[in-house]
């Protein structure tokens, strides 16, 4: 299983609306994810913006196509790209780049 972590920055002034949003998400999303191969997948909100997503599938590439061919993902990612900042022009998804991983402790 990879483990996958990536950043992205909420826009200040969207902040709470992001943490209301993500207290709901829709069933749909949620079941597409796992349908999808995401496993413990967390995102954390620092208070200036800064999120940091956390998630473990064993091909995340193979993991992002399938959440690209949904139809809930393409209405989720149209939702959710005003609330970040830096997207240049790509959807949320799409700008998720996983971090290197330099440690790791079983």
């Amino acid at each position: 299983m990879r483990r996958v972590c990536f950043l992205l920055k909420v826009r200040q002034d969207r902040i709470e609306e992001y943490r209301e949003r993500h207290a709901a998400v829709w069933p749909e999303m949620r079941a597409a994810l796992s349908e999808a191969g995401w496993h413990n997948y967390s995102l954390f909100l620092r208070e200036d913006g800064l999120l940091v997503g956390y998630l473990e599938t064993e091909d995340f590439e193979a993991a992002q196509a399938a959440m690209a061919a949904t139809e809930v993902n393409a209405r989720w990612q149209a939702e959710m790209a005003p609330f970040f900042e830096a997207l240049d022009g790509a959807k949320p998804d799409e700008a998720m780049k996983p971090l290197t991983e330099v440690f790791h402790l079983a």
